[in-house]
């Protein structure tokens, strides 16, 4: 018992040591040296937990969208109004963002290179349901509640402008002459900015 509980201990440091390390050098950057010098344990231990840094990606995933896409379905399938939804929805995905800012570029790549192994392996459960949420939207265009809009774009826009600030980060901080404080700051602010925007865009 009482190895085990050190062994899910040290899993425990080695996925929080790994999220500071790819937050500060991304996937590309990080090495496993790195991470194995931030958990404060040797290489050797690293890999017994996780052969490569993949691994270590996808655990943090896993756990990322558990507590996700739940808390999204939930939005998704309650009896809350439209505007609700959209505003729960943004500050959801960015409160997650913040913590896991590297989690994007992660998924875009596993999921263009092999889409259904990742819905089988990554979604399983959790796998986003937005039919209701896009059948209320539907609904509401029919009985001229807001303005006409296809219910796949509003939570395309909706999901783009949520995400891509985290995909473009280098881009935004470099042009924008942003450090680390002031895009999360900004990130902070679009929890607003977002919902505000479009609901503006589509109320009647």
């Amino acid at each position: 018992m009482v190895k085990l509980i050190k062994e899910v201990s040290a899993q425990d440091k080695i996925l929080l040591a790994a999220k500071n390390v790819f937050l500060a050098k991304g996937m590309a950057g990080a090495r496993m040296q790195d991470i194995a010098d931030e958990a404060g344990i040797n290489k050797a231990l690293l890999h017994y937990y996780f052969r490569d840094k993949k691994k270590l990606f996808e655990m943090i995933y896993e756990e990322a969208a558990a507590q996700l896409f739940p808390k999204i379905n939930f939005i998704f399938e309650s009896e809350a109004p439209l505007f609700e939804k959209i505003e729960k929805f943004v500050e959801e995905y960015i409160t997650m963002l913040l913590v896991n800012p590297f989690l994007p570029l992660f998924v875009l790549n596993e999921i263009n290179q092999e889409p259904q192994y990742f819905q089988k392996k990554f979604w399983g459960k959790n796998k986003p349901k937005p039919e209701k949420f896009l059948k209320q939207i539907e609904k509401e265009v029919k009985q001229g509640t807001i303005r006409p809009i296809q219910p796949v774009h509003l939570l395309m826009n909706m999901i783009s402008m949520t995400i891509f600030p985290f995909i473009a980060k280098p881009l935004f901080q470099i042009n924008m002459a942003l450090n680390d404080e002031q895009f999360r700051s900004a990130m902070e602010s679009r929890k607003k900015e977002i919902p505000k925007f479009i609901i503006e865009s589509i109320r009647k």
